[in-house]
């Protein structure tokens, strides 16, 4: 290859929706502003995390006379030959450096560390989250210079977008030979939310210059005290009747108890009521009682508020009318006055969702005939619904008011009782053996997700408990108790990874 300057390579990983196309368009935009040849391609992805967007930009960094040769441009970026990686989020910076585009000699890695979760993230049944730390440790090692900050939240501060954002942090390494005023006119030519956009930019580059980086230790957590006035005040009107269940919480529990059981009763008053919350502090107590330490009392607190705040078509309804929710809405959409936003919620309750919030009585002997006449699944009901709309609002909203009715409705009466049959075998777990005990409070975890999956997870759960916890308790009276965790402890995990593979778990133990 004949010696000379060779064009700047940036590659931009993005997701479908967060503005990839847009920033390239400003980076040729600044390089041409600044009279430098420049040249961008793209492989589009399809939507959110169905399909990575990439884009590619080469910068020529040397103005060229009249009648001098055009350069050459490389159509794709190569392995280890890219000067700046910039990744719209975490997961997308780890998408380039698995592709070894970047190099520890050459490439500066600008990413923002907050998370759009992908699909096998989501869709996992235990936690299948890809964790942050190893993503941060290999773009430290694998980058020359490494610039992480959570342009997201930069992005909501200053009302603007996260390409915005990045353009600035780029903009303010000086690694390419643009100044701050050509990328201010490549937004201004562009035409397209102008003042929000330069608001990213300068907030971007403020980002930078101020050293913020997203994988610095943790801050300690903030006292239970500054937050339980805050949980008070997001109450409002049930504000005192959760200062009530927090000053019972601090005077009956032990205090690293406190902000765990402190939280789970804002969170059940949120979701039903006081009195919802102090049935959640009357099944603790009940454990507490047979708690050697705390550990177990802890777990299955935890895994008993999430349980109590399933959510059910009235909880969807409810969070879906929130005025916090439009509020978000506008922000993240940059809506400005006399601009109308329109919502669109698609929905997708089953039979069972819906005559499931009935009461009891009349709901049990619809269930029996749609579980004889559809034993393999109910069908579903899909709904568009305009929450924007009055006609489409109300709709959701009344629904969404119809808590009252949930203590005597059928789903509710279901879930109790699975309920019920859990703490039952927590506590006799607990009498025999505490990491026994930890274990068998954890398998809560399993009973997650909507619709038939949820259900199929509720069968198996019963059946662990019925059929794998009883040889379980077995060796763990004979002296075996890690065996017996660890007998628990599988099936939770593997029922996790796949729950139809009930009936392989428990055959050991009954063969046992």
């Amino acid at each position: 290859m004949a010696d000379g300057p060779r064009p700047f390579s940036i590659l931009v990983a993005a997701l479908g929706g967060q503005g990839g196309g847009v920033l390239t368009e400003w980076l040729v935009g600044a390089a041409a502003h600044a009279g430098f040849p420049a040249q961008a391609t793209s492989i589009p992805g399809v939507a959110q995390r169905t399909g990575a967007t990439t884009y590619y930009v080469e910068v020529f960094p040397v103005r060229l006379r009249p009648g001098a040769p055009e350069p050459v441009f490389s159509l794709y970026p190569t392995a280890g030959d890219v000067d700046v990686i910039i990744a719209s989020e975490l997961l997308e910076a780890g998408r380039t450096l698995e592709t070894d585009y970047a190099s520890p000699g050459r490439t500066t890695l600008i990413a923002s560390t907050h998370r759009l979760f992908a699909i096998g993230e989501k869709s996992a049944l235990g936690n299948g989250v890809f964790p942050a730390e190893r993503l941060g440790k290999a773009a430290r090692e694998m980058s020359r210079r490494l610039i992480a900050f959570d342009a997201l939240a930069v992005a909501r501060e200053s009302r603007s977008e996260v390409n915005a954002v990045l353009l600035g942090a780029l903009a303010a390494t000086g690694l390419l030979p643009l100044t701050p005023e050509d990328f201010e006119t490549a937004i201004r030519d562009s035409g397209v939310a102008v003042e929000r956009n330069l608001a990213g930019l300068r907030a971007g580059m403020d980002a930078v210059a101020e050293g913020r980086n997203g994988f610095q230790p943790m801050a300690t957590p903030r006292p239970w005290s500054e937050i339980k006035l805050e949980r008070a005040a997001t109450l409002g009107g049930s504000g005192a009747a959760f200062r009530a269940l927090a000053d019972r919480v601090e005077a009956e529990f032990p205090r690293d108890l406190h902000r765990t059981l402190g939280e789970a009763c804002a969170r059940l008053i949120d979701y039903q009521d006081a009195r919802y919350a102090g049935l959640f502090l009357e099944r603790v107590r009940r454990v507490r009682a047979v708690d050697r330490g705390a550990r177990v009392t802890e777990l299955f607190a935890r895994r008993l508020a999430v349980w109590m705040a399933y959510e059910d078509a009235i909880r969807v309804a409810d969070l879906k009318t929130r005025r916090g929710r439009f509020a978000r809405i506008d922000q993240e959409h940059g809506a400005r006055d006399g601009v109308t936003l329109v919502v669109t919620d698609y929905l997708k309750p089953d039979l069972d969702e819906l005559y499931g919030l009935l009461p009891a009585a009349v709901a049990a002997p619809i269930a029996r005939w749609a579980e004889r006449r559809w034993p393999r699944g109910r069908p579903t009901l899909t709904q568009h619904v305009r929450t924007t709309t009055v006609l489409g609002f109300l709709r959701v909203w009344m629904l969404g008011r119809l808590r009252a009715l949930r203590p005597s409705s059928l789903r509710y009466q279901r879930e109790s009782a699975l309920m019920a049959r859990w703490e039952r075998a927590v506590l006799e777990a607990a009498a025999v053996d505490e990491s026994l005990a930890c274990e068998v409070a954890d398998l809560a975890r399993v009973v997650k997700g909507y619709g038939e999956v949820r259900r199929r997870l509720s069968r198996g759960l019963e059946r662990l408990l019925d059929e794998l916890l009883p040889p379980a308790m077995a060796r763990a009276r004979a002296s075996e108790a890690a065996a017996g965790a660890s007998m628990v402890r599988d099936a939770g995990r593997r029922m996790l990874e796949d729950e139809n593979a009930i009936d392989a778990l428990l055959a050991p133990a009954a063969s046992g």
